[in-house]
This record gives C-alpha cells, sequence and structure tokens, in this order.
C-alpha cells in the first residue's frame, strides 16, 4: 500500500478515538439500563474472536481481567513527548475517589461515568457563571467531575490539537502512555489553576506536561486502549499504556473556562465518555 494512503489510513483512525462523538448531535434525556446492557452486548458481539487487545476504561480498584493480547508498556512519560491533552466531563475510569456513578447519561456519553464520592462545601458549589465550556450538552458547574488526559508519544512530536498530534510522519505506529488525573470543579480561587495544569514545555528534551499532580496517590498501571463513547459498541484497536491516579484534586472551575477559551490543542468543551468495560475478555490483568 502507497504509504501516503498508510498515512492519511492510520491518521484518520486515530482521530476517531479523540475520546468523542459529534458535539452537534441531538441531545437526549438519560437511556434505560437496557440500552447500556445492548451495548454492551454489541461490543462482546463485535469483538468475539476479532483479537481485540484490552480495552479502556475499567475499574482500576479491579484487578480482573482474561485478555491474552500482549503489548510492551510504554516508557515512562517522562522519556515519552506530550502529545494532547483532552478532558471528559465525569470520569470515564472507576475507583479511588470517582466511585458515584453519575448515570447512564444519553446513549451518547453526555452525562454518564462516574464522580467524586467526597465532600465539598457550600462555598466550593456555589453557581457561577453558566457558559462554563459550553457545547450542545450544556456547560460544566462547580462539583463537577472531570478526567483529564494527558497523552504522550513515544514518535518525535509536538502538543497539539486530536490525538492525530500524537503521530509523526516518521513513526505512524508510535507506543501511547496516558496519565489520567480526575479533578473536581470548584469556586474557589485558592484551588488549583487548570492552565499550571496543563502547562507544557521541553524538559530533558522531549516535551512535557510540567505540572501533573504528584501528590494524588500512586497512579494504577494497566495496558488498554483508547476510549470514548465511539467505541461503546466496538473495539479500539489501538494499545495504550495507562497510569490512573485514584485521588481526587480540586481546580478552579474558572481557570478551566479561561482555558477553554484558547489553548494550543484546540479544546474548548468536555468529551463525552465511553461506557465502563466490564468484560473480563475485554480487560488486562492488572499485575
Amino acid at each position: 500500500m502507497n504509504t501516503k494512503i498508510i498515512a492519511v489510513v492510520s491518521a484518520t483512525l486515530l482521530l476517531q478515538a479523540c475520546a468523542t462523538t459529534s458535539n452537534h448531535h441531538e441531545h437526549h434525556g438519560p437511556v434505560a439500563d437496557e440500552v447500556v446492557a445492548e451495548q454492551r452486548a454489541a461490543l462482546a458481539k463485535n469483538t468475539d474472536g476479532k483479537g481485540f487487545g484490552p480495552q479502556s476504561p475499567r475499574d482500576i480498584d479491579s484487578a480482573t481481567g482474561s485478555n491474552t493480547i500482549k503489548f510492551n508498556a510504554a516508557p515512562a512519560y517522562t522519556n515519552m513527548n506530550l502529545c494532547n491533552i483532552h478532558f471528559h466531563k465525569n470520569a470515564e475510569h472507576k475507583g479511588g475517589e470517582f466511585t458515584q456513578y453519575a448515570g447512564n447519561g444519553d446513549g451518547h456519553g453526555y452525562l454518564s461515568g462516574y464522580a467524586y464520592s467526597g465532600k465539598l462545601s457550600e462555598s466550593e458549589t456555589k453557581q457561577v457563571h453558566s457558559d462554563i465550556c459550553p457545547s450542545a450538552h450544556g456547560s460544566l458547574h462547580p462539583g463537577d467531575t472531570i478526567e483529564v488526559h494527558y497523552v504522550h508519544s513515544t514518535a518525535k512530536v509536538n502538543p497539539g490539537p486530536t490525538l492525530g498530534s500524537c503521530l509523526s510522519d516518521s513513526i505512524k505506529n508510535p507506543q501511547l502512555r496516558v496519565e489520567a488525573q480526575v479533578y473536581v470543579l470548584v469556586n474557589d480561587k485558592n484551588a488549583l489553576d487548570f492552565n499550571e495544569l496543563t502547562k507544557h514545555g521541553i524538559k530533558n528534551g522531549v516535551q512535557q506536561a510540567l505540572n501533573i499532580p504528584s501528590n494524588t496517590g500512586d497512579p494504577v498501571n494497566y495496558a488498554g486502549s483508547t476510549t470514548g463513547p465511539g467505541y461503546n459498541e466496538k473495539g479500539s484497536p489501538f494499545q495504550v499504556t495507562w497510569s490512573v491516579r485514584p485521588k481526587v484534586a480540586k481546580v478552579n472551575i474558572e481557570s478551566v473556562a479561561q482555558w477553554c477559551k484558547g489553548n494550543v490543542f484546540k479544546e474548548d468543551h468536555a468529551h463525552g465518555v465511553r461506557n465502563l468495560v466490564i468484560n473480563p475478555e475485554l480487560l488486562s490483568k492488572i499485575q
């Protein structure tokens, strides 16, 4: 196959893995449990015997998994290039301090997932202006949970929009690693600044997110895939090494609003989430 065609196909597939569906489909109310059950049944059917590797997201408090596909873990993120930062409304993963089920959502990945299971003060959840990172599915509010994905690549790349930024003309199949951190949005100017949390630059010769929290527990490392609601009924073909921190950090919601108004990643809203993967045959065993 022509190398240019390979490049286009690889980039297209990775762009489809960008953890979101269209931002413009009609909003629907919460779906019944049967809808999620049907999606999980379709995922099992569409991946059965096809050779898909372990999938994400998962319950990080459970080590269960029987998927037999193996791949080498990506290097430490400090030895890789940061290529993208984006976030999801509610946590895609479950575990640690984010175990409160947010509901089934609209069936397309919005208003589903897991929320911060701790307590917030009345002042922390006091309503601010209602147009923070707005999308067709609404805006962010104090008390909301987000899961931030700091995506890294072994390719020689610079941070940029979409997961397509993780590819280069020289390497179309780089190793990928996601450092995941769950935050809860609070109305508190003394909370963490999202602009600082997403600050990036060259460190030790590679592109790095300079301020990923180091005090939110030992990350749970596992072999998985790309995420996003586009994979609710089909398997992701991408192999990703995950590091998911179990503790939640509080971030000033106003700083998130500022970030959404302009950043190198061209992110301006929260992405939807993929259903939690619970089929043991689609999960790796956490060592």
